[in-house]
Formats: C-alpha cells, structure tokens, sequence
C-alpha cells in the first residue's frame, strides 16, 4: 500500500496543493449534496477536501462515506479534522471509525503528550493513514497559546515543542496558519522534508497563498474563500496556478 504522505504528493503535482475545506455556515442546506457537487466542480483544482464538524455531526457515516468514496473516485485525498486529543484506548478506536467512514487523515492535537502521539502514529500508518497535528492556528487569539512561553527543559514556545514533537512521533505533517508566515518559514526549515505543512487561513482571515507557498507551505487549506465566492471554480483555479508558482 501507499502512504497518506505519498498520496496526497504525488495528485499535488498535477492537482496542485489546495485542500478544500467544506465549512459552511447555518444557511447552506443539503449539506452532501452541495460537498459532492463542489468536489465535481472544484476537483480539478484541489488534491484533497477537509471535513470538520460542520459536517461530521449533522451527517450521517453513510453520508460522510458517499462524500469521501466520491473525493477518491476524483483522485482526491479526504482529510478528519476533529483536533483528536485523548487518551490512546479512545484515539485508535476514534481513528478506526474515521477509517471505517473513509477518511486517508486525521488532524490530532498534540496537547495528548508524545507518548500517546506516537502510539497514534503508529496505530495509523499501520493502515497507510495519515496524522496531521497542530502546530499554529490561524486565527488572531492562537497567539495567546501557541506563543505561550514554556520551560520543557528549555525555554521555549509551545509551537516550537509541538514542532518538536510532530518530529519525534514522525507525523506526517502539521497545520500553521497562513496569518503567520514567519512560524511558517522557521517550522519549513527546521522541519525540512521530514513532515508536510498545511496551511489554513487564506484569504478570509489575511493569509497570502503566495507568501506562504514562499515561507514554505506545502498545501493551502482553503474553505470561505473558495465557498463564498461568487465564482467560486475561479477563484479554485487561481489558488490552485499559485500554489504550483504560477
């Protein structure tokens, strides 16, 4: 079998390296039916789509699974973004029916401890999936906790212990939000090609697709932007030519 890692690497290189993340507010209705039109619509532009809880809870596993079959009938990765953060019993049996529903990743709050993230990391690979952990959000308050000055044997900030830990557990990459380009740059170098970053907060929060791709952002993720555009395949095209430097 082939890695998550790998997957999602090999449709970026003709897909490009936006991942869309299908967060919609109170007033979108029929919520599969518009995730599968978007998917038949924006594929072309986009190597993976990201479900929250905006659609995990109001739909049901078969609805999520016909979602996720149909990503990957277009060749497209399907990313669970629930910030898992339990104890390990709770963290593989979360993941299996994550699996089970048809998801390739999760995204995983390291807060759990290094311990439990390896075990997580472990448990996930065994099945070619992936883990994807937070590092820095995007919006304006994450500074408030992921800047917080820690002593862990040093000093630091708690990006950095999270960077350090994604290491450690060899994670398969780690979300930094696009509003901080320069958390981006000293993860991107520290990192190297060891773990993939993922890149929320383009467009509707501030982030630049250009000057993260520059930082060092492997893939965009991208939601309101693209959603409520009022061309939203245009604006999919757009972001999808600068994120392959075009």
């Amino acid at each position: 079998m082939v890695t998550f890692k790998t997957r999602l690497s090999k449709i970026s290189k003709t897909q490009g390296k936006v991942i869309l993340a299908n967060d919609y507010d109170f007033s979108v209705k029929h919520l599969e039916r518009k995730t599968l039109e978007n998917i038949k619509q924006l594929h072309p532009f986009l190597c993976g789509i990201k479900l929250n809880f905006h659609l995990l809870l109001p739909l049901s596993g078969k609805e999520i699974l016909k979602i996720n079959n149909t990503a990957h009938r277009y060749g497209l990765q399907t990313i669970a973004d629930i910030k898992l953060n339990d104890i390990g019993n709770t963290n593989r049996i979360t993941t299996e029916n994550l699996w089970n529903l048809g998801f390739d990743a999760v995204i995983a709050n390291p807060i759990m401890g290094l311990d439990s993230l390896k075990n997580l990391v472990k448990s996930s690979h065994k099945h070619d999936k992936g883990v994807i952990t937070l590092c820095h959000m995007s919006a304006p308050e994450a500074k408030l906790s992921y800047d917080m000055e820690i002593k862990m044997g040093k000093k630091q900030q708690l990006y950095q212990l999270f960077l350090n830990w994604a290491l450690a557990a060899k994670v398969d990459g780690i979300v930094v939000g696009a509003t901080f380009p320069k958390i981006i740059q000293y993860c991107a170098k520290k990192a190297g090609k060891n773990l993939s970053i993922f890149s929320p907060g383009i467009g509707t929060q501030g982030g630049s697709a250009n000057e993260v791709i520059s930082a060092g952002a492997d893939y965009l993720i991208v939601g309101r932007t693209i959603l409520n555009s009022k061309n939203p395949v245009s604006v999919a095209k757009e972001l999808h030519l600068q994120s392959l430097g075009k």
